[in-house]
C-alpha cells in the first residue's frame, strides 16, 4: 500500500477478475448490462496496466536508475510526457465504450427489450458490488500518502463500477421480484433502461481527467504556477539588480517544468561561478517543492536573445 506500482499491480488483478466474471455472467444471464460492465472492466485492466508501466518508467528515470541504454538515450527529458497520455487515452476510451454502450441500450429498448436470467445476474451483482466498494476504499486509502493522479484516476474508475453494481443490483432484484406478476412486462425493458442510465453518468465523469490531459498534452501553463514563478523571479530581479527576465513554465503529468532566464546588466559587477551557483541555489529554494519531479533550468545572461 506504500507503493503507486504496487497499489496498481493489486488493482490490475482485481481488474481482470471481474472483466473474466463480467463476460461470463453476462452471456449466461443474457445481460448486456453485465457484458458492457465486463468490457469496461477490462478496457480499464489494460490501461491500468499501461498506467503502471508509465509510472514505473518516471520513478526509475527521476531517481536516477534507468539503465536501459537505448531508451535513456532516446528520452533524455525523461518520461512525464507519457503520464498525461495515458491518462488522456483512459478517459477517452472509457468515454466511448459508454457511449457505444449507450446506443445499444436504446436500440435493445425500441426493439422489445432483452430477457435476462434475474438469479444470475443477481449473483453478479452482488460479488461485483462487494470487490469494487473495497478497492475503491483501498485505492483511496493508499493514495492519500501517494498522491498519485494515476491512482486517483483508477479510484475513481473503482467508484465508477461500485455505482453501476449498485443500479444493476437494484435492478435485477426488482427485476426478479416483478416475474409472475401484473408488472412482468416490464422486466424485459430493465437490462436496456439501467444500462442507458447508467451509461449517461458514466459518460461524463472522465471528462476533467481528459481535459487536463489534453492541458498537459498541449503545455498549457498552469496560472497558479506561473504566478508564483514571476513572484520569486521579480524577488531575485530587484535584489541582484537584474535587467529583467523570461519565465517558461508547464505541467506535463506529475513533472513541473520551469525555465528561468535573468537579463543581466552587460557591464554588470563580476561574479565567480561559484556566486551564480549560489544565486541558483536560492532562487530553487525560494521555489519551493523541490523533487525528482521538478524540471529547474536557471539561466543568466546579457542578451536578450538567448532568453526568447
Amino acid at each position: 500500500m506504500h507503493s503507486e506500482q504496487g497499489v496498481l499491480r493489486v488493482s490490475i488483478a482485481f481488474t481482470v477478475v471481474m472483466a473474466v466474471l463480467g463476460v461470463v455472467f453476462g452471456l449466461m444471464s443474457g445481460s448486456a448490462a453485465i457484458i458492457f460492465d465486463g468490457v469496461y472492466e477490462l478496457t480499464d485492466a489494460v490501461m491500468t496496466a499501461l498506467a503502471l508501466l508509465v509510472a514505473k518508467l518516471i520513478a526509475t528515470s527521476s531517481a536516477g536508475g534507468f539503465s536501459q541504454k537505448k531508451l535513456a538515450e532516446r528520452f533524455t527529458m525523461g518520461f512525464w510526457h507519457l503520464e498525461p497520455m495515458v491518462l488522456g487515452l483512459n478517459g477517452t476510451l472509457l468515454i466511448v465504450a459508454a457511449i457505444y454502450a449507450l446506443i445499444t441500450a436504446v436500440e435493445s429498448f425500441l426493439t422489445g427489450g432483452r430477457h435476462l436470467a434475474f438469479g444470475i445476474a443477481i449473483v453478479y451483482a452482488a460479488i461485483s458490488l462487494v470487490v469494487e466498494v473495497s478497492m475503491a476504499l483501498y485505492v483511496s486509502r493508499a493514495n492519500r500518502g501517494i498522491g498519485s493522479d494515476l491512482l486517483a484516476l483508477d479510484g475513481k474508475g473503482w467508484q465508477m463500477s461500485a455505482a453501476m453494481s449498485v443500479a444493476w443490483f437494484a435492478a435485477f432484484v426488482a427485476g426478479y421480484l416483478v416475474q409472475g406478476t401484473p408488472y412482468a412486462w416490464m422486466s424485459p425493458y430493465i437490462d436496456p433502461t439501467m444500462l442507458a442510465a447508467v451509461c449517461l453518468i458514466v459518460i461524463p465523469m472522465p471528462v476533467a481527467t481528459v481535459r487536463r490531459a489534453l492541458a498537459d498534452i498541449l503545455l498549457v501553463t498552469p496560472s497558479d504556477l506561473k504566478r508564483h514563478v514571476d513572484d520569486v523571479a521579480q524577488a531575485m530581479v530587484g535584489r541582484y539588480g537584474f535587467l529583467s527576465y523570461r519565465a517558461y513554465v508547464a505541467r506535463v503529468g506529475r513533472g513541473r517544468q520551469i525555465e528561468l532566464f535573468f537579463i543581466a546588466p552587460a557591464n554588470g559587477d563580476a561574479r565567480r561561478l561559484e556566486e551564480w551557483d549560489q544565486i541558483r541555489n536560492e532562487i530553487g529554494e525560494a521555489l519551493g517543492e523541490e523533487s525528482p519531479d521538478r524540471w529547474l533550468t536557471i539561466v543568466f545572461t546579457t542578451d536578450p536573445e538567448w532568453a526568447v
